[in-house]
């Protein structure tokens, strides 16, 4: 997996100061996609240990409320062993931490995959934000979304 960015301290994409990872790759395409060159699966830097380690350093600060990954499409199916893999990663040194995961990807569309990293994935975030953005339901007063098609889904 590559990935396009990541902002260690982000206020737009969930509750509090975060991290957010953007990962490379979609195939949505969504008419006024704020991240277009995240589309492309080549885009960006390598996904690696390294990758992972600095992601797990700038959640240790007590302020830092947890990580956002969003895209591109952290549901892509070439993007859901890295993703899970950072999940899992997380969970296991940061149970205080909440993970929400942004997706083009309904929920009903999630749970019909048939690969075992898309419902561990599920059952490893706290919230879903499902839905492609879709630029005649653009909202700017919504909270944590662009489109009002969009849900915050908590997953536990």
């Amino acid at each position: 997996m590559k990935y396009a960015n990541i902002k260690k301290h982000d206020i737009a994409n969930g509750p509090g100061i975060r991290i957010s990872l953007y990962v490379s790759g979609c195939n949505h395409h969504c008419k006024g996609c704020f991240n277009k060159e995240a589309w492309d699966f080549n885009y960006g830097n390598n996904f690696t240990t390294k990758t992972i380690n600095e992601i797990l350093d700038a959640l240790k600060p007590n302020y830092i409320q947890g990580i956002s990954i969003l895209g591109g499409e952290p549901m892509e199916k070439l993007n859901q062993p890295s993703v899970l893999n950072l999940i899992k990663e997380i969970k296991n040194n940061f149970s205080n931490k909440n993970i929400w995961l942004y997706s083009g990807f309904t929920y009903e569309e999630i749970i019909k995959m048939t690969n075992n990293e898309a419902k561990e994935i599920l059952e490893n975030i706290d919230v879903l934000v499902d839905g492609k953005f879709i630029i005649d339901l653009y909202d700017p007063s919504l909270f944590f979304r662009g489109s009002s098609n969009q849900r915050i889904i908590n997953i536990k």
